[in-house]
């Protein structure tokens, strides 16, 4: 009988592990606008989109498969995604839920990525993220 309980919770958790599993790899973000390599004149308008992630204003809190965007440029994304993400001219808050931001940049190459996280500014983990390069005139 112990046996029989013991792969039945096993069995349990794995499926557990799995539907977990397959619910974050349905999530994802994409850089709507700019597309990657375009040309374009600044300010540049970025557009993020979401699936399987709901955008919400930061100020709702933290709720799970909820948050709002982040947008970094020209640096890597943050190694350790369980602190929040910094802000500065390279990391760039849109904590009021917005999906769309015009920001200034300089002329040449730039890559822009978007970064997910939840209401206390700590990115998902895996990373919920894309990533252009583009040329600003």
């Amino acid at each position: 009988m112990k046996s029989i309980y013991s792969k039945l919770v096993m069995s349990l958790v794995f499926l557990f592990i799995m539907g977990v599993t397959s619910a974050v790899a349905g999530n994802a973000v994409t850089i709507t606008d700019p597309p990657n390599g375009a040309m374009v004149s600044s300010p540049v308008k970025v557009c993020l989109a979401t699936e399987g992630v709901e955008v919400q204003p930061a100020k709702k809190g933290v709720n799970e498969g909820k948050g709002h965007h982040h947008i970094i440029v020209d640096v890597d994304l943050p190694k350790d995604l369980s602190k929040p993400i910094g802000k500065d001219a390279n990391h760039i808050h849109m904590g009021d839920g917005s999906t769309c931001k015009e920001i200034k940049l300089s002329a040449g190459k730039h890559t822009i990525r978007a970064l997910f996280a939840k209401g206390n500014h700590v990115p998902y983990n895996p990373a919920l993220t894309a990533t252009v390069t583009i040329n600003v005139k």
